[in-house]
């Protein structure tokens, strides 16, 4: 059997890359396809050295730097790649990778890290924090992620399984393409993270500073908590602007190494997240250390984080996602420390682990393949015996036999 994974683009790793990853940990004989392919040596080690084949868009200028400019061009390049030859195509996707064509006789199954989140739910949301709420280039947006949006619609048709990455995830497939899902959740390195039960007398955060992981809004909480401490690991955009709010109780870290932010998440009393993830890998990290998670309410993390109204609470949820409300629920989660359990926080965080997601992710795809050998064998194509139907209501009854055509 030929196999082949298609995968979004191939830029740096990260969560829908070590997706990618235990995909081909399953099935390392698989051929792997991507728009573009700029992986650095270190982080291709992550696939076993795999390389894609990629789309002409490879070649085009600033393709490695700017390639979200071409993002017009996609659809156009993931139906260029011809996987004719292949028995199972497995697309890894959050924009593009799941248009691939395919036919009748081949087996397509998608696992969705989310329908492509700028062209839907999240438009407007997009348009305003990249400044194209306005103007000829807004409008020039707005024509481009309406294409993208019917594509993106008319191209699940040609998909026969979704596989999602939480049940969020699968609320927004239906929506965007009503088709159901199965939840496989992504795989996290749980073995990476190890337990410490003692705690020091700090919060932790750790993120890329963009503008949808509400940084700043963080800092602005503990600002207005001056008798407690807040560390912060992460390095983009919004430094500048946490910097200008950073008070003496908050200590800006910058970007550092894995094992630096492994030891700052194993010692705090809690982490702290205020995002709206479609999964959230950090908030399971965490847990895996045996540290609680303070959490936005919404999302997947809803799904990874047990809170307080569980029998084993990991963590407590604040609904509004403004520093008032995180305020409140540090105060609540100070109040209920004594009922969260590290040991219960590590137990949660194995529900994801990568062992896993492999071992779930290939029961489902044979299960899918037995099935569709099934539905393709002479067996299933066999024609009903003449049945006989009754028409009429009046005795004795007319009798029409149908014949096989």
């Amino acid at each position: 059997m030929k196999i082949a994974i298609v995968h979004d683009w191939l830029v740096t790793y990260a969560g829908a890359e070590r997706v990618l990853a235990s995909l081909l940990t399953i099935w390392p004989q698989a051929d792997l396809f991507s728009v573009i392919d700029f992986l650095s040596e270190q982080d291709r080690a992550h696939l076993g050295g795999k390389i894609a084949k990629t789309t002409f868009i490879q070649r085009l200028p600033k393709a490695r730097t700017h390639y979200q400019r071409y993002l017009p061009l996609m659809p156009l390049a993931i139906e260029q790649l011809d996987l004719s030859a292949y028995d199972l195509i497995i697309s890894s996707s959050h924009a593009v990778a799941k248009g691939v064509l395919s036919g009748p006789d081949q087996l397509h199954i998608s696992y969705v890290h989310s329908p492509i989140r700028y062209a839907w739910d999240l438009q407007h949301q997009y348009l305003n924090e990249a400044g194209l709420n306005r103007g000829l280039k807004g409008s020039l947006a707005r024509m481009i992620l309406h294409y993208m949006r019917l594509w993106d619609q008319r191209t699940s048709a040609g998909v026969d399984d979704f596989v999602v990455n939480s049940r969020f995830i699968g609320a927004r497939v239906a929506k965007a393409y009503r088709r159901e899902s199965t939840v496989i959740y992504p795989p996290v390195d749980t073995r990476g993270f190890s337990l410490q039960e003692h705690k020091q007398d700090y919060y932790f955060t750790a993120s890329r500073m963009v503008p949808y992981k509400r940084m700043p809004m963080i800092v602005e909480a503990f600002a207005a908590m001056p008798d407690k401490r807040l560390i912060v690991i992460g390095d983009g955009p919004e430094m500048p602007r946490i910097q200008a709010l950073c008070p003496t109780n908050v200590t800006l870290m910058g970007y550092q190494p894995f094992a630096v932010l492994v030891e700052h998440m194993r010692n705090a009393k809690a982490f702290v997240f205020a995002a709206e993830e479609d999964f959230g890998i950090s908030p399971v990290e965490a847990q895996a250390c045996g540290t609680p998670v303070i959490a936005f309410g919404k999302g997947g993390v809803l799904e990874t984080v047990c809170g307080l109204d569980h029998p084993q609470p990991t963590g407590v949820f604040y609904q509004q996602q403004n520093a008032a409300a995180l305020i409140a629920a540090v105060s609540e989660f100070e109040s209920a420390q004594g009922r969260i359990n590290s040991q219960a926080c590590r137990s949660n965080a194995e529900r994801f682990s990568a062992e896993r997601f492999e071992e779930q992710m290939k029961n489902f795809v044979e299960s899918r393949l037995a099935a569709a050998r099934l539905a393709r064998s002479p067996a299933h194509y066999r024609m009903p015996q003449a049945t006989p139907i009754v028409i009429g209501s009046d005795l004795p009854a007319r009798v029409v036999p149908i014949k096989p055509v």
